[in-house]
């Protein structure tokens, strides 16, 4: 009786740790919705629009590497959105992006997610630009724990924590165009290569948080939605993730301006990197010149004369010294002047 009854309780206890081994697995696997967002594929029967064209905003510090940007989609609006290009900071060294791309698939179009790992893999052989060339990564490489940074693709300008900088241009026979989705009528006709192959058989490690709440910031910004963009973003690259204004946010060729609550602040330099700022910072300037005029004693009388109606009234205290004149005793002008202006 002690024997079964010994491994009764004995069977019970282990099936308890194994429930609970369970449910903390699951809450695990709960924990980390948002790095679903970014790997889980789509499928859409339209394709996306084309890669707009903008510039590279400079590499904020050392360590960084450049995550292109590209359309990614919204089912609620029901439309592609632009999710900018970004510098990111590596989640180690040795570690390089390869880009997600959209691929053809009989009839839909089908999101492959990025990932890192030590060597760069398949991404469709889309051209974004910047080093992604369509095939492996010419923005620099890693060496011995720092990243060399190509000057030739890379934004290195004005920054003067990076000092492995060098330059070379690589010719190859990819053609250069907007493309944004691999195979398919109208797709980029590009098999991956041994090493690409090779590459997504390593270890990889999903995006960052920084690079998964970049991607939710710009789902929730209307004004990166194909449908009201027209495939021109006003925010197509920043220098960090996430940070959606201020310097380092460049726009797209043709992208028309976006007006942003922060030009209301009292902030007149019209020192701004992209267009959005350009266009409102000038109101702010003519006011920041406008201060001087009303100092000089003109300007003020001029605009008080012509404000108000009475604005005659200030010219005749010229005409009372004259009234005086005429009266004989000093002390009745005198006391009429007392009086008059008020």
């Amino acid at each position: 009786m002690r024997n079964r009854s010994s491994m009764f309780y004995r069977s019970i206890f282990l099936r308890t740790i194994f429930y609970m081994a369970a449910v903390a697995f699951a809450l695990l696997l709960s924990s980390q919705p948002a790095h679903a967002f970014v790997t889980i594929g789509v499928s859409i029967n339209i394709a996306p629009p084309e890669l707009p064209v903008y510039e590279q905003p400079p590499v904020p510090a050392p360590g960084y590497l450049w995550a292109p940007g590209y359309w990614a989609w919204n089912p609620d609006a029901g439309s592609y959105y632009w999710v900018p290009g970004t510098w990111v900071e590596a989640p180690q060294p040795g570690y390089l992006w390869t880009p997600g791309y959209w691929g053809w698939n009989n009839g839909i179009y089908v999101w492959n997610g990025g990932y890192w790992g030590q060597h760069i893999g398949y991404y469709g052989g889309v051209n974004y630009g910047f080093g992604y060339v369509g095939v492996g990564y010419e923005g620099g490489y890693w060496d011995h724990g720092a990243f060399r940074y190509n000057g030739a693709y890379s934004n290195v300008h004005g920054n003067t924590q990076i000092t492995n900088v060098y330059n070379k241009t690589v010719v190859n026979n990819i053609t250069v165009n907007k493309v944004s989705f691999s195979g398919g009528p109208g797709g980029v006709q590009a098999k991956p290569t041994t090493e690409e192959l090779a590459a997504q058989h390593e270890q990889h490690l999903q995006p960052v948080a920084a690079q998964v709440q970049h991607e939710q910031t710009a789902s929730h910004n209307p004004a990166m939605l194909a449908s009201a963009n027209h495939g021109h973003p006003a925010i197509a690259a920043t220098a960090k993730p996430g940070v959606f204004s201020g310097p380092g946010v460049v726009a797209a060729h043709g992208a028309a301006p976006v007006s942003h609550t922060a030009v209301l602040t009292p902030h007149p330099a019209g020192v701004a990197p992209h267009p959005a700022t350009n266009t409102p910072a000038a109101p702010h300037a003519n006011t920041a010149a406008e201060p001087p005029p009303h100092v000089t004693p003109v300007a003020p009388a001029a605009r008080v004369e012509h404000a108000p109606p009475a604005g005659g009234a200030a010219p005749p205290k010229a005409p009372p010294p004259k009234a005086p004149p005429p009266k004989a005793p000093p002390r009745e002008p005198r006391e009429e002047h007392g009086s008059e202006p008020r």
